[in-house]
């Protein structure tokens, strides 16, 4: 048989000596050809909608990463050190002469449920130990080790070609020449002899640790990792290891795995990184709730996104993934959604809106309110028809949501501040929390916020002035910090500094408040007495009673010390000036708000809660949804065609069958599918089968058994199970 004939295509590849170009044609051919390529066409990518997504998108995402890896920065130093400080121990046993070379150090890293999310740590974990030349680094997967053998293997390779393949990788056509290590050839005597060579006897106190990673310890088998840890521990003496273990639940699962007799090779410590919901608060409050941001999730997109996380995965990069989706529906709805950006950046490209645009702004939900509040008819009539005239009210429009946005941000750190940490939180206790509440209904209306105003009025006087004392000062910190710099900081903070102002005043009564009973405004004297006697009716006669109870009702709660006055007024004002004017729901935001706020939840929810059976039956039902060639259309659901996919065929043929499936009829039905065009021959035809069609079908039925459809019956070899409804 020639040799370049095979089954499965491939290529073939004949050494002849030739090599490549030098490395200056190399260095063009690469710098040609790496530039990244889009799916997009150019005509969606010069659109101002996309510029002003991949814009937002990049800030926020630089500012994601940057948060990361101060969350996690000091973890990762200590582990560096712990890392680097082996060597300096390892002189110290020696000096001292003490017999425990075959302690292996090993550090035990506690990086929480979600392992995927964790990876990244080992990654910057791996890039550091590089840039200080501190350490060569081997990361052990669970699924590449099966057996001790695999796992030695994979270690030794890793450790002797990894630095090896990354320095070869600028220079790659003396890699091509150069002669690697087999598998079957990565020993520990084989790494011996290569950190001998590498490292000579008396450079070996300056030499680099070798560092095992084994990010998903639970994940591995129990046997193997004590035998690798027990093969480490026994040439500690020769070959300065350390173990690192990913453990995503607790130190408990490291003394459950590891035995006695192996424990007692191992010194450990253990390493705590953060934890994902603190994580997530964090990322929340300082990148995709700042100010800085023109773009805004709905209350129940929030909700959404952070009930997936805590509910299901508690991934990180899956929220942010959830979040980069709802951005790209946002701004993708068309070029009126550019303006969803700053402030000068949305006044340009308002020159550059067309007709169209104009009319995807008069048809969001808030515009028809905005139009009805005009009073002129020829300014109705300008508004909904002359796009110019549109044009020249829009920044003023755009400059209140902003504000508006602005503004409830701000004031949502001081309201959270003061009911944040009342008993049992009725309102919630973080900042994500009360602002998923204030944006989905009006909150003053909410019992929950009733129960929160009576526990502030029973407060102490010392609570109540250091509650509202902490609340100003928060939010006078935040207007510094985040407010200031922005484009319409100073408007946002002349409207909520003389309020704070006015809140500082009410306090200094508060605080000179007494305790004393203070007359009464009106007394039950005074108080005008309804007759019952003179009445008609029974409802006369009910409604008196009510009128009478109401009025007892508001004479009993008015405050009767000049203390709880004080505390009356101060937080009525507070409600006036700052839960009723800015934190209002979304229904009541200003015109025009539908541009900075995603509130699209089903499209959400049907594109990141994916649906996998009913997606494979649409796939293999009409695979004309998804590929959209013209030879797979079909007139009706149930049609069959000789051109749709193998799999599609035998998939809409076994929804025919009973739950036993005989697998000759099966495929007789297929080949009279294929050929339904041609005219049957005769009986000799149809006992005679193409190959060709035999092969196809056994390929189809292979898929349909791996996606799960169906099973080979073992009461009749000639039958297949089918496993669907």
């Amino acid at each position: 048989m020639d040799p370049t004939i095979s089954v499965s295509k491939g290529c073939f590849v004949y050494k002849n000596g030739a090599t490549r170009a030098d490395k200056k044609a190399s260095g063009k051919r690469k710098r040609a050809t790496g530039g990244t390529s889009s799916l997009l066409g150019k005509e969606v990518i010069g659109q101002p909608f996309y510029d002003a997504y991949t814009h937002t998108w990049t800030q926020m995402n630089e500012h994601i990463q940057r948060l990361q890896q101060q969350s996690y920065a000091r973890t990762l130093e200590q582990l560096v050190e712990f890392v680097v400080g082996q060597r300096q121990i390892e002189e110290k046993e020696e000096e001292e002469e003490e017999e425990i070379n075959e302690i292996l150090p090993t550090a035990a890293l506690l990086t929480g449920i979600n392992q995927p999310d964790h990876l990244s740590h080992f990654e910057t974990f791996t890039q550091r130990l590089h840039a200080q030349k501190a350490a060569r680094v081997c990361v052990l997967q669970s699924r590449d080790c099966p057996t001790l053998k695999a796992a030695i293997e994979a270690m030794v390779f890793s450790l002797i070609e990894g630095e090896q393949h990354q320095e070869d990788a600028e220079e790659e056509e003396e890699d091509r020449d150069r002669k690697r290590l087999r598998r079957s050839h990565c020993t520990i005597r084989q790494l011996k002899s290569w950190y001998s060579n590498n490292f000579p006897a008396g450079e070996r106190k300056k030499s680099q640790q070798l560092v095992v990673i084994l990010p998903d310890f639970e994940c591995f088998s129990g046997h193997v990792l004590q035998d690798l840890i027990l093969t480490l521990s026994a040439h500690c003496d020769t070959l300065p290891f350390v173990l690192v273990l990913g453990v995503a639940t607790a130190m408990s699962a490291v003394h459950s795995t590891l035995p006695y007799h192996v424990s007692s090779k191992i010194r450990l410590r253990v390493f705590q990184t953060q934890s994902a919901p603190t994580g997530l608060n964090e990322l929340l409050d300082k990148v995709l709730l700042s100010p800085l941001y023109a773009f805004h999730l709905s209350g129940k997109a929030f909700k959404f996104l952070t009930h997936i996380f805590l509910y299901y995965d508690f991934s990180i990069h899956g929220f942010i993934q959830g979040f980069k989706y709802c951005l790209m529906e946002h701004y993708f709805a068309g070029n009126a959604y550019a303006l969803c950006t700053d402030y000068s950046k949305a006044l340009n490209r308002i020159k550059l809106l067309t007709h169209e645009d104009m009319e995807t702004i008069r048809r969001l939900p808030s515009f028809r309110p905005y139009v009805e509040q005009i009073n002129d008819c020829k300014r109705i009539i300008a508004v909904l028809t002359d796009d110019d005239y549109l044009k020249k009210k829009l920044p003023q429009l755009l400059r209140d949501c902003l504000l508006h946005f602005l503004l409830f941000r701000s004031t949502l750190e001081f309201f959270t501040e003061l009911v944040g940490d009342l008993p049992s939180c009725p309102l919630g206790k973080l900042l994500r929390e009360l602002y998923v509440n204030c944006l989905n209904k009006p909150i003053v209306a909410s019992p929950e916020y009733k129960e929160c105003w009576q526990m502030l009025s029973f407060l102490s006087k010392e609570e109540f002035v250091a509650k509202v004392q902490r609340s100003l000062a928060r939010t006078e910190h935040f207007l510094a910090e985040e407010i200031a710099p922005l484009e319409l900081g100073e408007a946002c903070m002349s409207v909520l500094r003389p309020q704070m102002q006015s809140i500082r005043q009410l306090l200094d009564d508060v605080v000179m408040g007494t305790l004393e009973q203070m007359p009464a405004m009106a007394t039950d004297e005074s108080r005008p007495a309804a007759s019952l006697t003179q009445v008609a009716s029974r409802q006369e006669l009910k409604a008196q009673l009510l009128q009478r109870t109401q009025a007892d009702k508001q004479h009993q709660q008015q405050p009767t010390t000049e203390f709880a006055r004080s505390v009356h007024k101060t937080l009525e004002h507070i409600e006036t000036l700052l839960v009723r004017g800015h934190l209002r729901a979304l229904q009541d935001a200003p015109p025009l708000h539908e541009l900075y706020v995603f509130s699209d939840i089903s499209t959400v929810r049907r594109n990141i809660i994916g649906a996998p059976r009913a997606a494979l039956h649409t796939a293999l039902n009409n695979p004309h949804f998804y590929m959209q060639c013209k030879c797979c259309e079909l007139r009706e659901q149930t049609q069959l065609m000789g051109s749709l996919p193998d799999l599609s065929v035998v998939y809409k043929l076994h929804l025919e069958c009973g739950r036993m499936i005989n697998l000759f009829d099966w495929l007789q039905a297929f080949r009279s599918v294929l050929h339904a065009n041609e005219e049957p021959v005769g009986e000799v035809a149809q006992e005679q089968i193409d190959p060709q069609i035999q092969a196809r079908f056994t390929r189809a039925v292979a898929e349909l058994q791996f996606l799960g459809y169906i099973k080979m019956s073992k009461r009749k070899t000639d039958h297949a199970t089918r496993l669907t409804w």
